[in-house]
């Protein structure tokens, strides 16, 4: 296997448990936010876990795990860097806080691993990036469990590692906690140059947070790249069922205060989504579900949609008996539409039909 340049992370092994096999190959950005995703058993964890180094490879097998221009394992040299020496951060399901010690006492254990000339990230910046200042001096079991994981992710960024490994660390939180914790991802996302590989078997949260996005299934890579592209490839089982949509990089253009829209432009036009508490110019990530897209011939007039974008069918696929996923190109953006094989015959859509696609703005999903 040849030395990856600077800027990736490479990742090669092959795993052996009883009743599975985990045999991967990975070549991925060395910045954003990577998801491993794929249903519980699909070697999400197993694939994680070999790339902190908590995993070994099978005897005979050739492993290999870099991250950047740091080489952490290379089995053809005999190049095992021990755990406790990769520059990595490692967030879990459960926070793993050290009951004993307050949030402050916590995050200072996690900085000790790190001399100070080699601290990227401070230990202020931490805090203020997980808004946790106020809870310095409570115990990890007075916290909600939100607080707990916030701190978990401080804790870890205390480290200042070269990537960030989280194993599904909203998977224990119920919807509220959710929603209290996304936001942090997201600003940890724009506010940090670390690479994050995150594990998850939730969609709402790898197309709310990834930038890239690797599917496994029975300890195999089945397909990887952008999220959005993937997303919407009719070949994946991703751009079928109910919960299929796509992604749109917009940026903000202008509020109407008035009626509590925000106006977002992109390649394939502008979009009216539900208020952004966001300036003009920032970058605005749409999610639009396919179930939330219907299909015209000619732009339409006197109707409570606002979002009418020229499109063309790009592909066809079938989804259900009666139900047809269809994908669409808009100013170079993928969208899906799932409409019914009625309405497929009835507009005569083939590849290349020009049209126009209608959004409903209360259907937008933002950040």
């Amino acid at each position: 296997m040849s030395t990856p340049s600077a800027g990736r992370i490479r990742a090669r092994f092959k795993l052996n448990y009883p009743g599975f096999e985990l045999d991967v190959d990975l070549d991925l950005a060395g910045r954003g936010i990577t998801a491993l995703f794929g249903p519980s058993g699909s070697g999400k964890t197993s694939c994680l876990r070999a790339i902190a180094g908590l995993e070994r490879s099978t005897q005979g097998a050739m492993a290999y795990v870099a991250v950047n221009d740091e080489v952490w394992q290379d089995d053809t040299k005999g190049v095992f860097v021990p755990v406790h020496q990769r520059a990595l951060g490692y967030v879990f399901q459960d926070a793993n806080l050290f009951t004993h010690l307050s949030v402050a006492q916590n995050l200072a254990y996690g900085m000790t691993r790190i001399p100070p000339a080699q601290r990227r990230v401070s230990l202020d910046q931490a805090v203020a990036l997980l808004g946790i200042a106020h809870l310095m001096d409570r115990q990890p079991g007075t916290l909600s469990g939100g607080e707990r994981q916030r701190v978990a992710i401080a804790r870890a960024l205390a480290t200042s590692p070269r990537i960030l490994l989280m194993d599904e660390p909203l998977a224990a939180l119920d919807t509220q906690r959710k929603a209290e914790i996304l936001p942090y991802l997201e600003q940890l996302h724009s506010e940090l140059d670390i690479p994050v590989l995150y594990v998850s078997h939730a969609l709402d949260e790898v197309a709310r947070l990834a930038d890239h996005l690797v599917l496994l299934d029975a300890g195999h890579v089945t397909a990887s790249g952008p999220t959005g592209e993937l997303m919407t490839r009719l070949d994946l089982s991703l751009a079928h069922g109910d919960a299929a949509g796509a992604i749109i990089h917009a940026t903000v253009s202008g509020h109407e205060p008035v009626y509590h829209l925000t106006l977002a432009n992109f390649a394939g036009g502008r979009l009216c989504v539900p208020q952004q508490m966001m300036a003009v110019g920032q970058a605005l990530r749409i999610r639009v579900q396919a179930r939330d897209v219907s299909l015209t011939l000619e732009p339409q007039t006197g109707t409570s949609i606002l979002n009418i974008l020229p499109v063309r069918v790009v592909a066809l696929s079938d989804d259900s008996p009666g139900q047809v996923m269809v994908r669409l190109d808009a100013g170079g953006t993928p969208l899906l539409a799932r409409i019914t094989r009625k309405s497929v015959n009835a507009l005569g859509l083939v590849a290349g039909r020009a049209l126009y696609a209608q959004v409903k703005g209360v259907a937008i999903l933002g950040p």
